[in-house]
């Protein structure tokens, strides 16, 4: 608009001028001089409706009107006006729009058609007869056609340059903010190729962006994710919607000088890089960012779930246990002392009085034999249960231990076999808690071993370790219970669990003492044909430094429970 509002103020400044020249204008000159406001009126009309292409056809037809009305003045198409019909479709060229240019052309040549007809017709008004002023006239329109050509020319080049600085200002703009956002932004082909991927993927991936380009990015997916991977671009190429998917994505780090490889999760929203129609397939636009942290997260929450879910288990089982184990033994405490307190009602004699105490007894050895696993189990998953090691003879020990265990087993029909060689070497440990260990395993062994079966324990060196093996023939684990066995509270096989009697914690407390002693454990069985264990324990073992502070306070713990053990066989036998 700035060149038709120059030209308009121009041609009214030279409006004295020509009427000096010419003299008394005619009706039609003075029309063609008021014609010279239009580019006002255009003005006033695009700053209120803001129609672009609107304002260029006003444009095209007012310029067109005001060169038709000063050619028709002025000799039609010889006229000096004529030649500024070939700046309409020009000046119309600066809309950028093909239609205003099309129809400014349409208009030029109409109006040249015109004049062309008006003067063959004789329809024009008489030539200026002098031909010096038709001449100053045809300059002048030349000329001025000629400037306002220029100005066209300049006008254009200089929206081009400020059209292509606004490119480059937000080419520069979206650039930052691609290369300072922590998300990768990425364009797929149909076939999920990479065209364009925003340079945060080599903070992300540790690799230069030029190696993601093509399939660089789907090598790098998981194999087990790949197909999620291709769907979610298949789906969003084709159906024109968005689309998520989780996947892993292998990431470089320098470590030193070494580059090593792990994965991470990352989350991609993908979608249509332009709409198209049912059927047909675009580019994808994608944004991926890593998840890895919140992955962790939900993985913690599932393993606290499952710990809060095994611990609610371990909670059922205990009640489930103790709740027989504790109550029979105290059932008979209270009944056998309210009978001996009516003894004068229920005429007992005194076999009998003594009967119904040893009763009592037996009862309440049990309950703490009971109670001394539970505390023990308790001290050795808190850390609190230290061992004293010292210098003993292990054959000694584990021979003690099985001739307590002897009577019980010819009780329940069970051979009990120990072979011990009697050059077995000094072991360094805790004689008690060795003791305790060996009670635990024979007793286990005979309690599941059916009559007629047999129990053999023995005991060898294999280099700087005492391997102590116990091998029933009883009934035997299966194998989906032999991985949990050693949990407290915890008793393997539903068909004989009652048959059975016990808390659960004999090997519980096993599997504690020998991590204690910086040993081994080693379980192997079969339903119906038996269960071998066996302990390797280190023959020269030195307990941790900070671990010999308390130990005069434990040994009581510790031998309070052996001696319940070891009373608990003898009264049972």
């Amino acid at each position: 608009m700035a060149p038709r509002l120059l030209g308009s103020l121009v041609a009214l400044a030279a409006f004295p001028i020509y009427l000096a020249l010419r003299g008394a204008p005619s009706a039609l000159e003075v029309a063609a001089f008021a014609w010279l406001i239009a580019p006002i009126l255009l003005s006033w009309f695009l700053s209120r409706t803001g129609r672009y292409e609107g304002a260029h056809f006003l444009s095209s037809l007012s310029l067109a009107g005001l060169v038709m009305m000063v050619a028709v003045m002025t000799g039609g198409i010889e006229s000096f006006a004529a030649v500024w019909l070939v700046l309409i479709p020009i000046e119309a060229a600066l809309s950028a729009s093909r239609r205003v240019v099309a129809f400014a052309s349409a208009l030029a040549l109409s109006c040249a058609a015109l004049l062309i007809a008006l003067g063959a017709f004789h329809l024009l008004p008489a030539a200026e007869p002098n031909a010096l002023l038709r001449g100053v006239l045809m300059a002048a329109g030349v000329l001025s056609a000629t400037l306002y050509a220029a100005g066209l020319a300049f006008g254009a080049e200089s929206l081009s340059r400020t059209s292509v600085a606004l490119l480059y200002v937000e080419e520069d703009r979206y650039r930052l903010l691609a290369r300072n956002m922590s998300d990768v932004i990425s364009r797929h082909s149909r076939n999920g190729a990479v065209q364009f991927i925003s340079p945060a993927a080599e903070a992300m991936l540790g690799t230069p962006v030029t190696r993601l380009s093509g399939h660089g990015l789907f090598d790098r997916v998981h194999v087990a994710d790949r197909p999620a991977y291709l769907t979610a671009l298949s789906d969003a190429a084709r159906g024109g919607e968005s689309r998520s998917v989780e996947f892993r994505l292998r990431r470089d780090a320098v470590r030193g000088e070494t580059i090593s490889a792990d994965f991470i999760w990352v989350e991609m929203r993908c979608r249509p890089f332009e709409q198209v129609s049912p059927g047909a397939e675009a580019d994808v636009v994608a944004v991926m960012r890593d998840v890895t942290d919140r992955k962790m997260q939900q993985q913690a929450l599932e393993l606290a779930h499952g710990a809060a879910e095994q611990a609610d288990a371990a909670k059922s089982r205990f009640l489930a246990t103790m709740s027989h184990e504790l109550r029979t033994p105290l059932n008979a405490i209270i009944g056998f002392s309210e009978m001996i307190v009516q003894e004068d009602t229920l005429m007992l004699d005194a076999a009998r009085r003594r009967e119904y105490a040893q009763l009592i007894n037996d009862s309440g050895q049990h309950l703490l034999s009971v109670v001394n696993g539970i505390l023990d189990m308790s001290k050795m998953e808190s850390g609190n249960f230290e061992i004293s090691p010292e210098p003993f003879a292990p054959r000694a020990a584990l021979l003690h231990c099985c001739n307590l265990l002897a009577l019980k087993a010819r009780e329940n029909g069970v051979d009990l076999v120990t072979r011990a060689p009697e050059d077995l070497p000094l072991l360094n440990g805790d004689p008690r808690a060795f003791k305790q260990i060996a009670l635990n395993l024979v007793a286990n062994a005979v309690k599941f071993t059916e009559r007629g079966g047999s129990v053999t324990v023995s005991a060898a060196v294999e280099g700087a370790r005492l391997l102590l093996r116990v091998t029933d023939t009883g009934v035997g684990i299966a194998a989906d219970d032999l991985k949990r066995i050693g949990d407290p509270f915890f008793q393997a096989g539903k068909t004989y669990q009652r048959k059975h009697e016990g808390t659960g914690l004999g090997l519980s407390i096993v599997k504690g003492l020998v991590a204690l002693h910086n040993g081994e454990i080693n379980l192997q069985s079969r339903i119906g044909e038996g269960t071998t264990v066996t302990v390797a324990l280190p023959l020269a073992f030195t307990p941790p430094q900070e671990a010999s502070s308390n130990i005069a306070t434990l040994k009581p713990a510790l031998r309070s429970g052996i001696q319940g053990q070891v009373q608990q066989v003898k009264k049972s036998a």
